[in-house]
């Protein structure tokens, strides 16, 4: 396993981190969903003794269930051994006692008296006044001089702009943010990354398979895949668009099962698996890549979010992204899963009240009203 250096904190951490939203699932004859307890347990178990040292997880994932499941896992020696990120989201801190009754619950959970990293999950532009006002960071400092928690750091999706806006607003440990080679312009694109890394904030980048959509390319992309000698996957190309920047510290993968962990490892164990490891010749086939997989969209919409606001909330680039995704990657459970979000946030399809107002607004005159309601007949149905 090859190793990066964890932005200024002094330490190295595995350049493959384990993410926790997507552990293995079992089902009962309902159909209700439940975190697999001895596949997940055997999975975290693996990835701790075969070189993978930090796991990533959140107060919400797996209804909740996911920090137990991790602190399961590593109880009996092994979260010496390891670092624990984890995160708060804002929505859970309604009142300014929740935020540390929040941190002892998961400190409960995980069966450890401190935290490596804490993260306040989803800062998004929206939300980032009203932490501020708040003044959650300074409660978070108070958890750093108990020793309750060793660094801070935050999560982010979204552009370059509001996250500018948010790192250079606090001398952050850390931040993680969401970026792969399908979302390298709208995502928080590479001048962010090197904005991180000249401050010395370790990065850590999440979805970097695109919920497992770049795993297996469709053959316009695996033609292009094909003209380098060396065979590799798709997953692999996508590991190393990241790999090559020395400013990632770690990359995290929701790996459900084993032989993807061991796939993984193997990936992020290969000598050349390092900062500057692609050739312009490699550049150029993920440039076409990207540019082939942008082909296979079903709903024409380049998210210019012309047609926002929505009087009724409904999300309306968010969820033909997720659909074309879906179209795209021949895999609807990433989509599906990221969709019940917008469902929870009431920005889903089906609150469209086809009221028609974004009709007008559309430069791509998409037929809005039925495509939201393709997109919803295909997303919806996911269980947690």
């Amino acid at each position: 396993m090859n190793y990066r250096q964890y932005g200024k904190l002094g330490y190295e951490v595995s350049a493959l981190g384990m993410g926790c939203m997507r552990l293995p699932r079992a089902f009962d004859e309902a159909g209700n969903a439940s975190v697999d307890l001895e596949k997940a347990h055997e999975l975290i178990r693996y990835a701790a003794t075969h070189g993978v040292s930090y796991f990533d997880t959140a107060y919400g994932y797996h209804a909740r269930r996911s920090e137990e499941v991790l602190g399961e896992a590593l109880d009996g020696g092994l979260r010496g051994q390891v670092k624990i990120a984890t995160k708060q989201p804002f929505n859970v801190m309604k009142e300014q006692a929740d935020i540390r009754r929040n941190l002892e619950i998961t400190l409960k959970k995980l069966r450890t008296d401190y935290l490596d990293v804490y993260l306040i999950h989803n800062i998004q532009a929206g939300n980032w006044q009203a932490i501020q006002e708040r003044k959650i960071i300074k409660e978070y400092e108070k958890f750093r001089d108990e020793g309750l928690i060793r660094a801070i750091g935050f999560s982010y999706h979204g552009g370059y702009e509001s996250f500018r806006g948010v790192l250079s607003a606090y001398d952050w440990d850390m931040c993680q943010v969401q970026q792969n080679m399908l979302d390298a312009d709208h995502e928080v694109t590479a001048q962010a990354i090197e904005d991180a890394g000249q401050k010395g904030c370790a990065l850590v980048v999440m979805e970097p398979l695109r919920g497992g959509g770049l795993c297996a390319a469709p053959a316009a992309v695996q033609e292009i895949y094909d003209e380098w000698p060396q065979q590799r996957t798709g997953t692999e190309w996508a590991f190393r668009h990241l790999l090559n920047y020395p400013q990632v510290s770690t990359i995290l993968s929701g790996m459900t099962t084993l032989e993807q962990l061991k796939e993984n490892i193997a990936i992020f164990s290969q000598p050349d698996a390092a900062a500057g490891c692609l050739t312009e010749q490699e550049k150029d086939i993920l440039r076409r890549a990207k540019a082939a997989y942008e082909k296979i969209i079903s709903i024409p919409c380049t998210g210019c979010e012309y047609c926002m606001p929505c009087p009724h909330g409904v999300g309306i680039p968010g969820v033909f992204a997720k659909y074309n995704d879906g179209m795209a990657f021949g895999s609807w459970d990433q989509p599906q899963r990221s969709y019940t979000f917008m469902t929870m946030a009431k920005a889903s399809a089906d609150y469209c009240a086809a009221c028609g107002e974004c009709l007008q607004k559309c430069p791509q005159r998409i037929e809005i009203i039925g495509q939201l309601q393709a997109a919803h007949e295909k997303l919806k149905g996911w269980k947690e």
